[in-house]
């Protein structure tokens, strides 16, 4: 474990001082802990959704709910490490002032006005640090927006910072030698996932409402699974990716995380919709995303395979799963144990990704090897291996896994699976070595759940399922057809309703 890593975990749940600000609601001075059920604890875990509606019926000013989101991040992003390159106080509430003002003068208004919001680190963003959680970005400043970072910016959201990534986003273990470990508000000694970590654990415990994030083996699922949050992967091409050097023949996709799938749906409505900067976007309707309603579930058939036909899962991931089998039967579902044939989709990944990693990083090896992690080394160093061969081999394996799975969608319309193969891990550690006695070959094997379902670019869905022994979270994985996400969002929302798994908070909060 590098020296920073155990820095901060040996300083988690240090706390930061702040002024105290006024407001119609009579919050506690923002310098005080607020107790549990207080109208601030109340605000940062009400939905994104209803937010956004106080704010637009004139019932909560922006700068009522920036401050008690400030007063949250204050209280617990010093455990937790979630959020990085945040700005001052009081320039946070001066953006909610000015969201206040505009909102006074009658001036249209985005669907998430007034909502705070840190963006993932893998993005640039004007104003914030682009580090991409490497010492040798630290002090990069882009000078443009991402599509991504300019659509929210559009809808009103009102940036405060970045969330914490690994370095590059490789691997599913936020931790990086700029900013350090994130940690797991369920349990500050285990890890928050990644690489949309820093994302998942500011929405656990309340410091966010929404979240952006991407995902290329499992980034938006893995940490959404780990920190009993939704994290969504959409399908390949609904989501612009600009800028981006290989707009086609990519496995990356970007998209929402929240605490409900409403919530997270409501956010995809704002980042979906083809965009000229990425060619790979396909036309969509994003606002359907916002009307989600019930569907007659009877004879649906679902696959139930919760290690895809063989992977090896830590038995209280395969019980918290195995618990759930019952509710999609109460849901009326045909509920089959079958799984897809993705044969080939472990090397079409990876060598796909190295490929992709080589072309993006491979020219910082020559100065910067030092200072890269020793997994990316590894990783770009395989990339450069691939040869045309290889490459020709893995797009075609990819294009066979997908026809097979969409032939398998064909009688079930659903493939529910396990997202991650382990509950939250020992945070000091850089990835998993071994699962129930089965040795990982390498620092992404453990992800293989997840990335799998990457290759055949159908939309995948994290769900928070239940908890173990130790109160750890586990999530479910729910895939559905390619470009039919507003199906999975749809099915994900029932179980939701049926389960109420996500609403218990971690003891962090209280």
């Amino acid at each position: 474990m590098n020296t920073t890593r155990r820095a901060f975990l040996k300083t988690a749940g240090a706390s930061l001082a702040l002024g105290a600000f006024g407001g119609a609601l009579r919050l506690p001075s923002v310098s005080a802990a607020p107790a549990a059920g207080t109208a601030s604890d109340d605000l940062c875990f009400t939905s994104a959704q209803e937010l956004a509606r106080l704010i637009r019926r004139r019932k909560l000013s922006a700068r009522e709910l920036m401050t008690a989101q400030l007063r949250q991040i204050n209280r617990l992003n010093p455990k937790l490490n979630a959020i990085v390159a945040k700005l001052d106080d009081s320039k946070c509430l001066a953006l909610a002032d000015a969201a206040d003002r505009k909102q006074a003068r009658r001036e249209p208004l985005g669907a998430l006005h007034g909502l705070p919001i840190a963006f993932k680190d893998t993005e640039p963003a004007v104003g914030f640090p682009f580090t991409r959680g490497s010492p040798i970005f630290r002090d990069d400043m882009p000078k443009a927006d991402s599509v991504i970072i300019e659509r929210l910016r559009h809808a009103g959201v009102l940036a405060i910072g970045k969330t914490n990534v690994p370095e590059f986003g490789m691997g599913s273990h936020t931790y990086n030698k700029v900013y350090g470990t994130t940690v797991n508000p369920y349990d500050l000694t285990k890890s928050a996932g990644g690489s949309s970590g820093g994302a998942g654990a500011a929405l656990a415990a309340g410091l966010l409402s929404i979240a952006n994030g991407s995902d290329l083996g499992g980034s938006l699922r893995n940490p959404g699974n780990f920190n009993n949050v939704v994290g969504f992967r959409p399908s390949l091409g609904l989501v612009p990716m600009a800028p981006v050097s290989m707009p086609f023949g990519n496995l990356a996709v970007k998209g929402p995380m929240a605490r409900t799938v409403g919530d997270a749906a409501l956010l995809l409505s704002v980042m979906a919709g083809a965009d000229a900067r990425d060619p790979g976007c396909y036309p969509s309707e994003p606002a359907e995303f916002t009307k989600l309603r019930e569907r007659n579930l009877r004879n649906v058939r679902v696959a139930w395979c919760p290690d895809l036909g063989g992977l090896t899962l830590h038995p209280e991931v395969r019980a918290v799963l195995e618990k759930q089998r019952a509710t999609f039967a109460r849901l009326a579902c045909i509920v089959e144990a079958a799984h897809p044939d993705l044969s080939g989709a472990d090397d079409a990944f990876l060598t796909l990704r190295a490929w992709r990693n080589w072309s993006s990083y491979g020219s910082l090896l020559a100065n910067h090897r030092a200072e890269l992690k020793s997994e990316a080394v590894w990783d770009i160093e395989a990339g450069a291996k691939v040869s045309a061969a290889d490459l020709t081999r893995a797009m075609t394996t990819q294009a066979q896994v997908m026809e097979r799975m969409r032939v398998f969608q064909e009688k079930y319309e659903f493939v529910l699976c396990a997202v991650n193969q382990v509950p939250p891990f020992d945070a000091t550690l850089d990835w998993p070595k071994e699962i129930a006695g089965t040795k990982m070959e390498h620092y992404v094997a453990w992800m293989k759940s997840a990335y799998w379902i990457s290759t055949t670019g159908c939309p995948a869905i994290s769900m928070p399922a239940g908890f173990t022994t130790d109160g750890l979270p586990v999530g479910i994985q729910i895939v559905g057809r390619y470009r039919a996400d507003f199906e999975v969002l749809r099915f994900a929302q029932m179980l939701e309703q049926a389960t109420n798994v996500w609403k218990r908070r971690p003891t962090i909060v209280a």
